[in-house]
Formats: structure tokens, sequence, C-alpha cells
């Protein structure tokens, strides 16, 4: 497979809307609405993300796939989607763009940003009696539909064209929805590594690479070898 400079750069600007307008959302509902965790904050957050992944996968899907996640990377790396070469270039332009979204926002909202850790997840809640094993486990159950939902519209070659991003990001959507009040919905090594950069903040940091990387790689391993591969046997 031929390395793509251009779709790397292309994940670099996707995962850079994620990274800005995702935290930047969780900085708004949490400190200049004031709301904290409340139900108006949870979806102001959970909207924020969904529309963020769902209009980047109509912008750049074409281009470079849309992955924005090294926990998608990996299992297209895996199932031979992508080569390694690309993969590699793939994880490392999403990491620059998460930590270049991430700087900007501590150059616009240095107080308030600072407050929240500019929207760096902070490990498994109280709801979870911020047991590390269960913010794990979270993670790995949302991210594997997550990359379910990837593989079976932006994949599957019978899936209905032209609805990945409102399928991606309402499923983005959904997955902050109930994710959010346990462990700040991550589903993404990129999302959380740019503001922790910026922040200094790293507790409980490992759960949000360990725990996306293995849902999504389940769920690649599942969908490409039981759903997808069957259907392109089939043309």
């Amino acid at each position: 497979m031929m390395v793509n400079p251009r779709a790397w750069f292309a994940e670099s600007i996707a995962t850079f809307a994620l990274v800005f307008f995702g935290p930047l959302s969780v900085i708004l509902a949490a400190v200049v609405f004031d709301n904290r965790l409340s139900i108006e904050g949870i979806i102001m957050i959970s909207l924020a993300h969904g529309a963020a992944i769902g209009l980047m996968v109509y912008t750049f899907g074409h281009i470079s796939g849309a992955h924005i996640n090294p926990a998608v990377t990996i299992p297209m790396i895996i199932t031979k989607r992508i080569g390694i070469k690309d993969g590699i270039g793939y994880i490392a332009f999403q990491l620059i763009g998460a930590v270049a979204a991430a700087f900007v926002l501590m150059m616009i909202l240095p107080g308030p940003g600072a407050q929240v850790h500019f929207g760096t997840q902070g490990g498994p809640s109280a709801l979870l009696g911020n047991d590390a094993m269960a913010g794990l486990g979270v993670e790995i159950i949302l991210t594997f539909f997550l990359v379910t939902v990837i593989f079976m519209t932006a994949v599957h070659k019978k899936a209905a064209s032209g609805f990945a991003g409102i399928t991606i990001g309402g499923m983005i959507f959904l997955l902050h929805l109930v994710g959010v009040p346990l462990t700040g919905a991550s589903m993404n090594p990129a999302r959380t590594f740019g503001p922790a950069v910026v922040s200094g903040f790293w507790e409980f940091h490992w759960i949000y690479w360990v725990g996306p990387i293995i849902g999504g790689i389940i769920a690649g391993l599942i969908m490409n070898y039981v759903f997808v591969k069957k259907a392109e046997q089939e043309a």
C-alpha cells in the first residue's frame, strides 16, 4: 500500500477539530455556564463531540477515512484496511492535531480551561467507585460499539451510502450521554492525550489508551472477519 501524507494531514485537521470543539464544550459546560455535570452540560458535551466527529467524517472520509482516533486506526492496520506505515503516520498526526488543539484552547481560555484540565478525562468517577478496572471496562465497551459502527457503516461495502457521518456521530452522541458521567467517555487516546499534555494531568491516563485500543481491536476483528469480509467475498 502506498504511503499517503495528504491523508495524514487530513487526520491531523480532523483530530484538531475533535479536540478543539470537544474539550471546549467541556470547559463551557463545566466552568463558563457553571453547569458542572447537569443534564444540560452532558447534552452539550455529547452534541459537540458527536457533531465534530460526524462532520469530520463527511469532510475527510473520502481523503483518509477520517479515523480521528488511534483506537480506530490500529484495528484498521490489523485487518489490513490500511498499511502499517500509513497507520503509524495516521496515529502520529492524530496526536499532533490533538496537542495543537489543546494548546489553542490554553491560549484562548487559560483560566477556565485549567479548572477542568482543558477537558482531559479525569478517570473513573465516584459512580464507578473511582475503580480503575471499572473505568477500563467502560472504555472497552464504549469503544467496542464505536468501532463496530465504523466498520459496519464506513467499511462494509453493503452499508447504505451517505450515512456513515450521521451514524458515527450519532453513536458518539449516545456514548457520551452515558459515558461522560462514568469515565468522561474518551474512547480515543488522542482525545485524552492532547489536553493531558497541556494540563499536565495524567491521572488514570493509561485507561484511555488501553481501554479504547482493546475495545477497538475486538470490534474490528469481529466485524471484519464475521461481516465485512463475507460481503466482499460474495461480491
